[in-house]
């Protein structure tokens, strides 16, 4: 049976469930020497800091399409265990490390607003940070839990505690590098608006990890040198956390400026660069929530950057997913690496579900990614072309051929439009004969010359006379919109300001994504994240919208004041990298 081509595997629903008790978070993947994969998860019955919330593990032999029933690291009756990451080590040893509240304290001091009285009830992201191990890949659990010293810091001594109780947690992935291994922690400063009120980045690393087997033999240094770990950019906000280090040790972490931020070690992590915030190769700041980002280092050498691509500096809006490619560069003062303009890798339906804590797996030659939006935590098998796009963009030249159906230079006045595809019908298959998404989109690919950005000018219109179907015009700030239009909800979108001008040939791409229902703009190359003008550069279209089908007609430029030198129509969403291809590849 042919696949359906109404299911997109980039939608979390299609993903295998990890079991849980409800609650579900970082749930985190190493590969055991006999091939099977061991997960670890912060799981329990409530929500998200709730008392009974543990650590527990599950192991699959397939790939992630079957789980074990999960195991205990802590048990659920126990103090609060939370936020653990696995480290395997040569002989196929596997540490647990995670937060312990092993005082049992049932309250912390925390600011009032906006906790009443001034304390926090939730107690998990405080106490002591811990580990255990397992020799037989995670089937069973030491009994031994082992503390991990950590160095104190003035975020410590400024606590509400003066440092007697430390605030922190974990969510970063452990590395080995150069027969050490590290560990990540991000220390709190206190609780308040937002949760935590300050928090920066340390580095655990340990010397003997690899060879010593006496838990109380294994010696820790926590780095960088000096009184403060890794803070936001100067001038930013006081969040900095959810460090990701690799063999290079780069580091990534999150902000609330709207803005991810980074930096790198050149030392082995005793010092680091002035932390900036994340660029692309183009030179753009790219933007990202108050959410977890993660940098991840392949087996191939490149890199996979996971983040939300918007200025919020919130919690909110964790949906879609997206994806840079990586490649190093060499600089003056070391290797940098160099990132791409972004794809969408996963998406929920619903844009209020926030999907988060991810793990990269590589194995066998296959990419997966696990993901949790702390209901149900799944593995997603992510197709390799996407990535393969991703980290060959900067040498694409490349003009996307697949479901291209209009190519036309020199442009017309008047062209035959192509047969674009519908977006939702009617299910027969239903007892109620109701909405079938298929999940299909267009694209839109046009070399093009304003002799002026005035508004409204008709680049591309195949309206009939009721206003269904698709427009192309100027609006205001000195940007293009589309207008898609079934004759029952008309939905529009436009570029971001600032990225035309008049007398330049630009480049412009327009891709309906009709997974995510989703609007995208790319200029020249760029794809449009709203800059400093909005939080968002994509919009969202109605999910209830059947076709973008006009006239059998596509009329070119009726009032426009320049040219349109080159126009492509695709019947189906092409990738970012492939409009970044088509943009290389010239007029």
């Amino acid at each position: 049976m042919p696949p359906d081509p109404a299911i997109d595997s980039r939608n979390i629903t299609h993903g295998r469930e990890i079991p849980s008790e409800g609650y579900s978070d970082q749930p985190y993947v190493v590969i055991n020497d006999d091939g099977s994969w061991l997960c670890v998860m912060t799981t329990g019955q409530g929500h998200e800091g709730a008392p009974g919330q543990h650590v527990v593990t599950t192991r699959s032999t397939d790939q992630g399409k079957t789980w074990s029933d999960p195991v205990d690291v802590e048990p659920a009756g126990g103090p609060e265990a939370s936020y653990a990451v696995l480290l395997k080590v040569p002989g196929g040893r596997i540490y647990c490390f995670y937060n312990h509240n092993t005082d049992n304290l049932r309250e912390v001091i925390a600011d009032d607003p906006p906790y009443k009285g001034g304390k926090c009830r939730r107690v998990d992201s405080q106490g002591y940070f811990v580990f255990k191990f397992s020799d037989d890949g995670g089937r069973t659990w030491s009994d031994q839990r082992t503390v991990v010293p950590i160095r104190e810091m003035d975020i410590d001594r400024k606590n509400a505690y003066e440092g007697k109780v430390r605030f922190f947690w974990n969510v970063g992935r452990p590395f080995i590098h150069d027969g050490a291994a590290f560990v990540s922690v991000h220390k709190v400063g206190g609780f308040g608006e937002g949760f935590f009120t300050r928090s920066e980045g340390v580095l655990l690393k340990s010397e003997n990890i690899l060879t010593e087997s006496d838990p109380e033999k294994i010696t820790w240094q926590t780095l960088p040198d000096g009184d403060a770990g890794l803070r936001a950019p100067s001038g930013g906000g006081p969040i900095a956390e959810e460090q990701m280090s690799d063999g290079s040790f780069y580091c990534v972490y999150r902000t609330i400026d709207g803005h991810p931020a980074c930096a790198y070690s050149r030392d082995g992590g005793h010092t680091w660069t002035e932390p900036q915030y994340k660029r692309y190769a183009d030179g753009r700041v790219m933007r990202h929530p108050r959410a977890a980002n993660f940098a991840w280092r392949c087996q191939n050498g490149k890199f996979l950057y996971w983040f939300h691509n918007h200025g919020g500096n919130w919690y909110e809006d964790r949906n879609p997913v997206w994806l840079c490619g990586g490649v190093e560069a060499d600089t003056p003062d070391g290797k940098v690496i160099e990132w791409s303009q972004p794809e969408i890798v996963l998406y929920d339906d619903d844009p209020f579900v926030r999907m988060s804590y991810p793990d990269l797996i590589e194995d066998a030659g296959r990419y997966f990614l696990t993901e949790t939006q702390k209901d149900i935590a799944r593995v997603h098998e992510i197709d390799p072309v996407l990535l393969e796009g991703l980290w060959n963009q900067f040498d694409n030249k490349a003009v996307a051929s697949d479901g291209l159906v209009l190519d036309l230079a020199p442009v017309p006045e008047d062209a035959p439009m192509p047969k674009l595809p519908d977006f939702v019908t009617r299910d027969a298959k239903r007892m109620d004969y109701g909405t079938k998404d298929l999940r299909p989109g267009f694209a839109l690919d046009l070399w093009i010359r304003f002799d002026s950005l005035d508004p409204n000018q008709i680049i591309l219109d195949s309206r009939s006379e009721n206003g269904q179907g698709i427009c192309l015009q100027t609006a205001t700030r000195g940007t293009v919109e589309i207008i898609l239009n079934d004759g029952r909800t008309a939905n529009r979108w436009d570029c971001d300001p600032g990225m035309l001008n008049a007398g330049t040939l630009h480049h412009i791409a327009v891709i309906i994504d009709g997974g995510p229902k989703i609007i995208l703009f790319l200029i020249d190359g760029k794809l449009c994240d709203g800059g400093e003008h909005r939080q968002f550069g994509w919009g969202r279209y109605s999910p209830n919208l059947r076709h973008a089908k006009g006239a059998d007609t596509l009329r070119v430029g009726a009032n426009l004041e320049g040219e349109v030198k080159r126009l492509r129509i695709y019947d189906r969403a092409i990738r970012t990298s492939e409009a970044v291809g088509n943009y290389q590849a010239g007029v």
